[in-house]
């Protein structure tokens, strides 16, 4: 009976938590047992200690075998998690037993959930009772893409409802994708009186009048950044909100920000931010005024230029002289970007911190191969790189002859289209394999491409996570022996065995999919766009990458018989999104109806036949 009652307190528990807690960092929704007798070392409620050498001979056998109750193991398993710092590490300690589960979500500070859907605020507020940051993540990757309907939701308001009951010491917010109001940027300054850190990245649905409220009412806030953020301009001077005696401004970033601001406010902003070592402007920004925020922060280590092109008040050589002059004097910059309205005869002026720079990011400066040669050649410490295509081939061949220690490489296109022409080519992916061995990360957009340049790639470069390779024209096979691109994509996940992010394109078939179940193994994100020959396809990867949590699938020939073949796993992923496959209504039905804790979302345009099906487990929309 004892066996019997253990076993349905282990279901019951099981389906509680996978419920409402899948897809949430520190909750693992396989089907593993929680609980293990509620200790450790044989159970019984605790571990089970010897004498103490000091203990005399009378002690009974019962003694030496005495156990400490769970209260009193939880507290020194507390004092233990502390030491992790990994949520990975953490995902894995709250599975041993309920003790462990207990404690590793008492002493839980940082809370990340990869999908808002995945549970409910007031079911993650329950559990971890103790968070002073929170990462939440939105809509998927393709609504940068505008392939996600209007309004689709990842609302922040249900969010700051709840946890400005539940964290009133809650100090950092990061959010990516997600829909957050004025009103909820306002409830964030008035609830939380030691706010210190928000971040948002590819936000929407505020405007300047939320961040006023709070730059002048979060006197402890270290740092702001939005990157790639649609900030609604409500003629709000939010830049002047900022406390008049000091700030503890450490980042802030606004690049993003379209709106013009008071140049004086900001000058004045960094003159009393002494701690400010990240900043970030917008293209309003002249070089003029560039020049005059670095003379008054010298101690900078991220800057990102905004405009990189003269005013028109002051003449174009005596900015260019005064630009140089301020580079020269802030010897502490690591990391350059922005460069937006570049003028080419500026790039000289950055000479001076070339040599230390360990990030360059070039992705909105429109520069050929040889202005990118006068650069490159003195950046030997550069371990980041991001440009655009319009440097050709010729440019990223001097990226590999100068940059040695490369870790991670972003290369994008100047015209996005299908039937654009692309200068960059396997030409270029070959120079940076060749010359850049120490490679982790790379995205790579091209309109041609070629087996063996990607095989050389997976020998070069054996340590990659990171491999996005996207040829943007459709079913594109190799460009001189015109086979399917399988050979290439196969060597990939057969040679990089620490690969977690693999984006595939091109002509594919089958086998490609086959080989990333076979040998992609420690895969995460998989992204697939039109590609693949039948539903086995799907079956290889769905049955084959154990540890898949998110899969992103457009315009390929999957149908029902597919989404079947996953429904062992799907409690694992984060999400699933298939857009313009072979899928039914009645299809999507079934897969709900067989798995009741599963979220499923359909969204059909009412004047196509394609469905573009999106789900998320454990969940609940509201």
């Amino acid at each position: 009976m004892r066996v019997e009652e253990e076993e349905n307190q282990t279901k019951m528990l099981q389906v509680e938590e996978k419920s409402d807690l899948a897809g949430v960092d520190g909750i693992d929704s396989s089907n593993k047992s929680r609980i293990c007798g509620g200790g450790i070392a044989g159970g019984g409620g605790g571990v089970s200690v010897g004498n103490d050498s000091s203990s005399s001979s009378s002690s009974s056998t019962s003694s030496s075998s005495a156990t400490f109750p769970d209260q009193v193991l939880e507290n020194v398993l507390e004092n233990v998690l502390l030491f992790l710092t990994s949520r990975h590490d953490r995902n894995s300690v709250s599975l041993v037993c309920k003790s462990w589960y207990r404690a590793e979500a008492f002493n839980r500070l940082e809370l990340f959930i990869g999908n808002c859907y995945a549970v409910s605020p007031i079911r993650a507020i329950r559990r971890f009772q103790r968070v002073r940051s929170l990462v939440l993540k939105g809509k998927p990757r393709f609504a940068d893409f505008q392939l996600v309907p209007q309004n689709w939701g990842a609302h922040f308001t249900p969010w700051v409802t709840e946890m400005s009951l539940a964290y009133p010491w809650l100090e950092k917010i990061c959010l990516k994708r997600m829909s957050i109001s004025d009103d909820d940027l306002s409830l964030i300054a008035n609830s939380f009186t030691g706010f210190k850190e928000l971040v948002l990245v590819c936000c929407e649905g505020f405007g300047t009048s939320g961040l006023a409220i709070v730059a002048s009412k979060c006197r402890q806030l270290r740092v702001l950044e939005l990157i790639e953020c649609d900030v609604i301009d409500e003629e709000i001077d939010w830049i002047s909100c900022f406390p008049e005696n000091g700030t503890c401004l450490e980042s802030l970033s606004f690049d993003c920000v379209e709106c013009a601001i008071i140049f004086e406010a900001l000058e004045r902003l960094v003159a009393r931010s002494p701690s400010l070592r990240k900043l970030r402007v917008n293209r309003n920004v002249s070089t003029g005024q560039l020049h005059r925020l670095m003379i008054r922060a010298p101690q900078l280590t991220h800057l990102g230029s905004g405009s990189f092109s003269p005013s028109d008040a002051i003449h174009q050589e005596e900015q260019e002289l005064d630009l140089f002059s301020a580079f020269t004097s802030c010897r502490s910059l690591i990391c350059l970007s922005g460069f937006r309205d570049i003028l080419p005869d500026y790039l000289p002026s950055i000479y001076p911190v070339c040599a230390n720079l360990i990030s360059l990011n070039f992705s909105y400066a429109n520069i050929d191969a040889e202005q990118l040669k006068s650069v490159i050649r003195h950046c030997h410490k550069l371990q980041v790189f991001w440009v655009l295509d319009s440097v050709c081939d010729e440019g990223l061949q001097a990226v590999a002859a100068s940059c040695k220690d490369l870790r991670e490489v972003r290369v994008f296109p100047m015209d996005a289209r299908e039937d654009s022409e692309c200068p960059v080519s396997e030409v270029g992916l070959l120079a940076i394999s060749e010359g850049c061995r120490k490679l982790r990360s790379i995205l790579y957009f091209c309109q041609r491409m070629t087996n063996a340049a990607v095989v050389a790639m997976s020998k070069n470069c054996p340590e990659l996570v990171v491999f996005r390779l996207c040829i943007m024209g459709r079913h594109l096979p190799d460009h001189i022996t015109r086979k399917p691109m399988d050979e290439g994509f196969g060597a990939i996940v057969m040679n990089c065995k620490k690969l977690t992010r693999l984006a595939v394109s091109g002509l594919l078939t089958d086998e490609a999919f086959r080989l990333i179940g076979m040998y992609g193994k420690l895969v995460r994100t998989l992204s697939v766009a039109f590609a693949g020959d039948t539903d086995d396809a799907l079956t290889y990867v769905l049955e084959g990458c154990p540890k898949l949590q998110k899969l992103e699938i457009r315009d390929s020939p999957f149908g029902d018989a597919a989404l079947f073949s996953g429904l062992h796993h799907y409690y694992n992923m984060r999400f699933l999104w298939m857009s313009a496959c072979r899928l039914s209504f009645s299809g999507c039905r079934q897969v709900a109806q067989r798995m009741p804790h599963l979220v499923v979302e359909v969204i059909k345009d009412i004047d196509e036949e394609e469905i573009d099906l999106k789900f998320c487990h454990g969940g609940r929309r509201y």
